[in-house]
């Protein structure tokens, strides 16, 4: 996972998978989610980042691999 943040727009583009986007949809106000040919998410685009952190802290759980028992 790569994130890139602009302070001066206040917003954060969280990228899942290095591929191209093909479409985006909006999942939630100011939360865009970018999707790839294989209809899978190749990133999200998040305005107003820091008034997400929930939406943030999830996403992040999310995307992270399990931990090996």
């Amino acid at each position: 996972m790569k994130t890139s943040y602009d302070k001066s727009t206040d917003s954060l583009y969280v990228e899942v998978r290095p591929l191209p986007s093909c479409r985006t949809i909006e999942i939630e106000e100011d939360v865009m989610l970018d999707l790839g040919s294989d209809g899978q998410p190749v990133g999200y685009d998040i305005q107003h980042a820091s008034t997400k952190t929930e939406f943030i802290a999830r996403l992040i759980l999310e995307q992270a691999p399990a931990a090996a028992e």
